[in-house]
């Protein structure tokens, strides 16, 4: 039953030997299969992009590649990508659930500017100058001094977020 598999997908070939079809098909199956991944992970792996799901992205679409051009062995690679997936959802879950496990696998967010009043030392931290602030401020809120800032906080997924003050 395997042994049409194997053939058609190329699996006891090695990638120099793999011929076009063979590659077009393992591509195939391989975008099948990420469409099942991307279903099984949590809708936010692709949109939130805190680090964690950053890492899984570049992880997943080095795997893939590897099963698609033979670098790798096809089914042991679709396996990882399982594991991967599954452990993304575990600590996703668990951040949920636990601010600690949150904060260590997403990060914290960190205030910028609160009240006007800009915390240097960690926009310096975080190589932010005043002039990459600025720039979010106009972004993000339509703002165009520090002074009309109740709020700028540094989010985990490295964006900032803005809240004007009320006059």
């Amino acid at each position: 039953m395997f042994d049409p598999i194997k053939e058609v997908l190329g699996l006891d070939l090695k990638p120099d030997e793999l011929g076009t079809l063979q590659i077009c098909l393992r591509g195939f199956v391989v975008f099948v299969y990420a469409i099942i991944l991307v279903r099984l992970g949590a809708k936010r792996f692709l949109a939130r992009m805190t680090a964690i799901d950053a890492i899984l992205g570049f992880i997943l679409a080095s795997t893939l590649s590897r099963a698609i051009n033979g670098a790798a062995p096809f089914v042991s690679s679709l396996a990882v990508c399982i594991v991967l997936v599954l452990t993304h959802r575990i600590l996703s879950w668990l951040a949920v659930h636990s601010k600690a496990v949150g904060n260590m696998v997403k990060g914290r967010e960190q205030i910028l500017v609160e009240n006007g009043v800009l915390n240097k030392n960690l926009m310096q931290q975080h190589l932010i100058s005043e002039a990459d602030l600025a720039e979010e401020l106009r972004l993000n809120g339509s703002i165009c001094s520090p002074e009309e800032v109740k709020q700028a906080t540094l989010e985990r997924s490295g964006q900032i977020s803005v809240v004007k003050r009320k006059d």
